[in-house]
């Protein structure tokens, strides 16, 4: 499929287009609007910083509900590890491959072709601001949701990636139940709009100099539903006046530049539940914990008193003071100190567990604690292991929703800047192979299956029987791709059947007293004739 991109659609019937397109935006927000209170709440208690779902002055203070912070840095700790878990930093997590339908003797030579592609798309990525903005996604995820914007760069930044957040967002979902309508809303002054959109027409009699006042703006980008063929259209619309200011037609693999993509999802809904979700009920009653044992602390260390109403003691002029001098009446009793009621050996018992629950809903412990002594290579695997199984439905969702789409459009761009030549994505020619410690985590339980598999072969058989049962050598090659081993540490067919070749001729006739020649000595030997012009 040819990458194309029409951006001259001509523009036509502004006012009723305009109207239209903001109908479906507002068909979005009212599905929106039934999660507002939910996501407010959720933000309010984990990502306090974020922007409100609701109108508020900028700089508002949004941490009075915080009175435990165990949510809040687990939060950021969960997109922390699911990042180092799916897409590390200064690491090769992906590679593309040649697809299951090319023939066996082509894919050597092009799959070290696409290693080279892949290298370099790695580098761009390095030197990208992607590590910065998709952790900002990850937290948006731990709530349910999150959204990647990648559009093209410079020439120094060929791809630049942004994090929008879910508050300027509203979604919508197709016949088949994926994402297919992003609607984004931006607040500019008028002279900015050219600056954001330089292809942008204004609507007649607006003056961007005279208007002072900023307009609200909605970017639509909906799939078109047609032919087959992944095609995407964007309308950068002006809500008053009506007025459709941009049109652009996206065709090809990679084409919508928002990337939405979901923890886990109930049927018929739109927007994701992220783990803080399940654990809100946690959350909300550590707050509430602390936030009471706080108050008995303060009424602890200050006191409530009691005193006879005998006309002498005036509770206004008394100073809770050392070295205060208080008159009593004879007779009179005085202050008396009121016991506290609040037992601080429950309360933390409860917020103990609590705070435990919320851990292993933002899976914390499986993911490992940064504190105590460093993890070895097997406990980490271990551990990504077990994290695996834990996931396994959300992963296939983020494997799905954004590691593949965000590799598509990578080569997209790239491709339109001319600097890689397009490769089809999970077509005849190429297809995504994920290699990120958690999918390296569900390979290694392959590898022991087939571990598993000759041993008992083995065991019941004898060690002869594997050789007539399985072959060796495409089970090398199995494993081989199960490991991630690179392609160029695979010697080829042919010169794996030289090796064998060679090394059944010299071991026909060995001189008297020595023995066989090992493979390495057949195969330098074999390159000492090639290099003389033997064949």
């Amino acid at each position: 499929m040819e990458y194309i991109d029409t951006s001259d659609v001509p523009i036509t019937d502004s006012h009723d287009g305009a109207a239209a397109i903001l109908k479906k935006y507002k068909e979005a927000q009212n599905i929106k609007d039934y999660w507002k209170d939910k996501f407010e709440e959720a933000y309010e208690y984990c990502l306090p910083n974020r922007e409100s779902f609701y109108d508020e002055a900028p700089g508002q203070k949004r941490t009075d509900k915080i009175f435990d912070e165990t949510a809040v840095v687990g939060v950021q700790e969960f997109a922390s590890r699911l990042q180092a878990g799916i897409v590390p930093t200064f690491a090769r997590w992906a590679d593309f491959q040649a697809g299951s339908e090319i023939p066996d003797m082509q894919k050597s030579f092009i799959n070290l072709e696409l290693d080279k592609i892949t290298e370099y798309v790695f580098q761009v990525l390095q030197t990208s601001n992607f590590n910065q903005e998709v952790h900002e996604s990850f937290m948006d995820l731990a709530i349910g949701t999150g959204i990647l914007l990648v559009e093209e760069g410079d020439a120094v930044h060929p791809i630049k990636f942004s994090a929008v957040p879910l508050t300027r967002v509203c979604l919508n979902t197709g016949p088949d139940g994926s994402i297919d309508s992003i609607y984004r809303t931006r607040y500019c002054k008028p002279h900015e709009i050219n600056l954001l959109y330089p292809r942008a027409i204004l609507p007649e009699n607006f003056d961007p100099l005279k208007n002072k006042k900023k307009v609200k703006i909605i970017e639509a980008v909906y799939k078109i539903h047609e032919d087959n063929v992944e095609k995407y259209k964007m309308c950068v619309v002006m809500e008053n006046p009506k007025h459709i200011l941009l049109e652009e037609m996206y065709e090809g693999e990679g084409a919508c530049p928002y990337l939405v993509f979901r923890w886990n999802k109930a049927s018929g809904e739109v927007y994701g539940r992220g783990p803080v979700f399940n654990a809100m009920g946690a959350i909300k009653t550590c707050n509430l914990t602390i936030e009471l044992i706080l108050q008995n602390a303060q009424m602890s260390v200050s006191g409530v008193y009691t005193y006879e109403d005998d006309g002498v003691i005036n509770p206004d002029n008394i100073s809770l003071v050392p070295g205060s001098l208080i008159p009593v009446a004879p007779g009179s009793k005085g202050l008396l100190p009121i016991q506290s009621a609040s037992n601080f050996d429950v309360a933390q018992l409860v917020l103990n567990d609590m705070r435990q629950n919320i851990k292993k809903a933002l899976y914390m412990e499986a993911l490992g604690r940064p504190e105590g002594t460093p993890m070895t290579a097997t406990e980490v695997s271990e551990r990504m292991a077990d994290l695996s199984r834990q996931i396994g439905s959300s992963f296939g969702r983020l494997q799905s929703e954004l590691i593949t789409p965000l590799l598509k459009r990578i080569i997209r761009i790239l491709s339109k800047q001319g600097r890689i030549e397009i490769p089809k994505v999970n077509g005849r020619e190429v297809k995504i192979a994920p290699r990120s410690p958690l999918a390296q985590a569900q390979h290694l339980q392959d590898v022991a299956d087939v571990t598993r598999f000759n041993e008992i072969i083995a065991g019941t058989f004898g060690p002869q029987m594997i050789n007539l049962i399985v072959d060796q050598n495409e089970t090398a090659k199995y494993l081989a791709e199960k490991m991630n081993l690179p392609e160029k540490l695979i010697r080829d067919e042919g010169e794996q059947k030289e090796l064998v070749d060679r090394l059944q001729q010299m071991q026909t006739a060995p001189e008297e007293g020595e023995a066989p020649p090992g493979a390495w000595y057949v195969l330098e030997r074999s390159k000492e004739r090639k290099a003389q012009g033997y064949k």
